[in-house]
C-alpha cells in the first residue's frame, strides 16, 4: 500500500517543495519500505542532545595506544557490537610472529602506507587504498615499508561480495581485479629457528611455537582465500538526475555488516533541481560509521582524512548547513571514504570516547 498526503514532490530527491527539506525514513538500509517526510525545518536543527544517541566525530589518528611496537597490542578498537569490532592499527615495523584470528574474518583497509602481507596462501604486496580481506583462521604477517595505518573491520560472519542484481556481477568492479596470493612468491626461510603463531579466540591469545615456518604451503586451490582490492579499481555507479542511496556503493557484506566505498564520481548535473548532497535520512535499522580516507568531504565541514563519524540509529542525520549551496555549482565529488553500516547497535569503546569531539553534535547549527 502506498499513500501520499500533503505537500510532497513527485520524484524523491528532486524538486523539493519550496520552504521544506526532505527526510528519507527507511527500513533495511534503504532497501525496504520507506517514506519521505517534507519538513519545514531540518531534522538536525537541534539545540541540545543528552543521551547515548549523540553523534560522534572521532580523531582516529589520536587513538591512545596507536603505534605500539606490537601489532596486536597496537590494534585499538573504537566501536564494537556482537557482529563486528572496528579498530585502527599503526604498524611501524615488521611483525616478528604470525597472527591468526579464530574469532572472525578481517577486512584491512590501508589508509596510508605500503608493504607486504604474508599469508598461508602466499604473499601479496599492498599499498594505500587497498582492501585486504582475510578469512577467519588464516595466518598472516605484515611487513610494512615504513609506517602503515590500517582501518580494521573484524566480522563474526564471512565477508562476501554483495548481490549486484540487475547491474550484473561485473558492476562496480570486475571480480578479475581481485588479486589473490601465489605460494611461489614466498621468500621466507622454512627452517631457520623457532616461529611463533599467535591465535586469537574469544579475545584471548594463544601462542604456538614451531621449529619451522608454519606458512609452508607450496600450492592451493579453492574459492576461500585472501583478497586484495584497491579502490582505484572500483568503478562507482552514478546518475546525473538522481542521488543514489549509499547502498549503491556497497563493496563487501557480512552478517549484520555492510562495507561501502565512496569514490570520486560525477554529481547530479542533469537536473538543476536534483539533490547533489546526501539527503537527510533516518536509517532506522542501521548504525552508520564513515571513515574519511582522502579528498574533499564537501557535505561535512571540519572533517579531515583519518577521522570517522558515528551516527547511531534513531537520530536523523544529513548534510551540514551550507553544504547544499556549496554543492550547487560542483560537477564532481572528489571524496574517498569507507562506510560501515551495522544492523546491531554499536558501542563506543573507551579509546573511541577519548578521541570524540565534544562539539560535533553542534556542527549542524547555523
Amino acid at each position: 500500500m502506498y499513500f501520499k498526503r500533503g505537500k510532497t514532490t513527485r520524484q524523491a530527491h528532486v524538486d523539493i517543495p519550496e520552504g521544506t527539506v526532505e527526510e528519507e525514513f527507511a527500513r533495511e538500509g534503504f532497501a525496504g519500505r520507506a517514506s519521505h517526510l517534507y519538513r519545514e525545518k531540518p531534522p538536525v536543527e537541534w539545540s541540545n542532545i543528552e543521551g547515548d544517541l549523540r553523534p560522534h566525530a572521532l580523531e582516529l589518528v589520536e587513538l591512545p595506544g596507536l603505534g605500539s611496537a606490537d601489532y596486536l597490542e597496537g590494534r585499538v578498537p573504537f566501536l564494537t557490537n556482537e557482529d563486528t569490532t572496528i579498530s585502527m592499527a599503526r604498524v611501524v615495523g615488521e611483525m616478528d610472529y604470525d597472527f591468526r584470528n579464530a574469532d572472525g574474518d578481517e577486512t584491512l583497509f590501508v589508509h596510508t602506507g605500503s608493504g607486504r602481507i604474508e599469508t598461508d596462501f602466499g604473499p601479496l604486496d599492498y599499498r594505500t587504498g587497498d582492501y585486504l580481506v582475510i578469512p577467519r583462521g588464516t595466518s598472516y604477517r605484515l611487513v610494512p615499508e615504513g609506517e602503515t595505518n590500517l582501518l580494521i573491520v573484524e566480522t563474526a560472519g564471512a565477508v562476501d561480495l554483495p548481490d549486484r542484481g540487475l547491474l550484473g556481477h561485473h558492476a562496480l568492479f570486475d571480480p578479475d581485479v581481485i588479486e589473490v596470493p601465489h605460494p611461489e612468491a614466498r621468500n621466507r626461510p622454512s627452517d631457520s629457528g623457532d616461529w611463533q603463531l599467535k591465535i586469537k579466540l574469544k579475545d584471548a591469545v594463544t601462542t604456538v611455537t614451531y621449529g619451522h615456518d608454519p606458512m609452508n604451503v607450496v600450492g592451493w586451490k579453492g574459492d576461500l582465500t585472501v583478497w586484495r582490492l584497491n579502490i582505484d579499481d572500483i568503478r562507482p555507479i552514478s546518475c546525473e538526475r538522481y542521488h543514489l542511496p549509499p547502498t549503491a556503493h556497497a563493496t563487501f557484506v557480512a552478517a549484520g555488516v555492510v562495507i561501502a566505498t565512496f569514490l570520486p564520481r560525477p554529481l547530479e548535473t542533469g537536473d538543476p533541481k536534483a539533490l547533489k548532497v546526501p539527503f537527510y535520512h533516518a536509517n532506522v535499522d542501521y548504525d552508520e560509521v564513515l571513515f574519511y580516507h582522502d579528498g574533499d568531504f564537501f557535505s561535512r565541514q571540519g572533517i579531515d582524512a583519518g577521522m570517522a563519524t558515528f551516527h547511531p540509529r534513531g537520530l536523523p542525520h544529513g548534510p551540514q548547513p551550507g553544504a547544499v549551496e556549496a554543492a550547487r555549482d560542483k560537477e564532481r565529488t572528489e571524496e574517498k571514504a569507507v562506510m560501515i553500516d551495522t544492523e546491531k547497535p554499536l558501542d563506543l569503546c573507551e579509546a573511541g570516547a577519548a578521541v570524540s569531539r565534544d562539539d560535533y553534535w553542534q556542527s549542524w547549527s547555523k
